[in-house]
């Protein structure tokens, strides 16, 4: 078990998107919530170790129960399972200690609430959406999206040591955007998960009608970011909210327009790092505060 193959089976690129959220909203909450604690540097390495090792812990949770389907598709079809480079028992060992090690952590260095969210989306992950929803409803990904959430009130409640409603919208923000994000990703690998019979929503109704979904989604998402301006979000986050949510809606209508999976593709790149994005407004908004209201 090399080095290469524990960070492949960790999904690197999924830890770096649920750390930032994490860090950002712990950030945010500290700068926004009346009378919340300070908090120094070691608060915030304790929160990016306790996500590291949650997220790592169920991606490679991921790669074990996916290992029959794996091969069935050309983009997972290389895994270190599949591909014969790691055994599938290791896998496992390795998923399921660094998942309770993160929950163990999380209570220790954080707060009882905060290892609660990183339990919940440990939870959700892995059986909510690997084991029970992804072979068998086209919704998986919708409900799969609450693992997001969690990231972002595990760090808002390391901040405060509670969830109030500000901290809930926030983190909520998260399963809002994953629909558009991953159906357009699912347009894309469409065949594949015709091959695989995974009943992603593309694959369950087609095409054309997905790419109305995603719109209809994105419809509701953008005005929903703006909602947080009304629970203490101002200026720079609305700007910042308006400009990367109206290049997403452009994207997602031309998608309607043009449902192929090369378009879907362009379409995905762009929702990509709306997250991201959103969560440093968030972060900013919290250092340059000029509220709306």
């Amino acid at each position: 078990m090399s080095l290469k193959e524990i960070m492949e089976i960790s999904k690197p690129r999924i830890v770096v998107l649920l750390v930032i959220t994490a860090v950002t909203s712990m950030y945010a909450a500290n700068k926004l919530v009346p009378n919340a604690p300070p908090l120094d540097y070691l608060a915030y390495l304790h929160i990016v170790i306790a996500g590291t090792l949650a997220s790592a812990g169920s991606s490679a949770l991921n790669h074990y129960y996916d290992k029959d389907i794996d091969p069935k598709m050309t983009r997972t079809s290389t895994r270190p399972i599949p591909s014969g480079r790691m055994a599938a028992s290791h896998v496992l060992i390795y998923g399921l200690l660094v998942s309770c090690i993160s929950v163990i952590y999380g209570y220790f260095a954080l707060n009882a609430l905060s290892a609660f969210f990183i339990a919940v989306g440990i939870f959700s992950y892995v059986i909510i959406y690997t084991v029970w929803l992804k072979r068998l409803n086209s919704s998986n990904i919708v409900i799969g999206g609450i693992a997001g959430s969690a990231a972002s009130w595990a760090g808002w409640s390391a901040a405060t040591g509670s969830l109030d409603l500000l901290g809930f919208l926030v983190g909520f923000l998260v399963f809002v955007w994953t629909p558009s994000h991953f159906w357009c990703l699912a347009m894309k690998l469409k065949e594949e998960y015709t091959q695989a019979n995974i009943p992603m929503l593309p694959v369950v109704i087609g095409m054309q009608r997905t790419s109305k979904y995603i719109l209809g989604n994105t419809l509701i998402l953008l005005p929903y970011s703006l909602l947080l301006c009304a629970f203490g979000m101002g200026i720079v986050y609305a700007v910042i909210a308006i400009v990367s949510g109206g290049l997403m809606l452009t994207y997602h209508y031309r998608l309607t327009k043009n449902p192929t999976s090369e378009f879907a593709w362009k379409s995905y790149k762009v929702t990509a790092p709306y997250l991201t994005i959103i969560f440093v407004a968030i972060a900013l908004d919290a250092v340059f505060h000029f509220p709306l209201f």
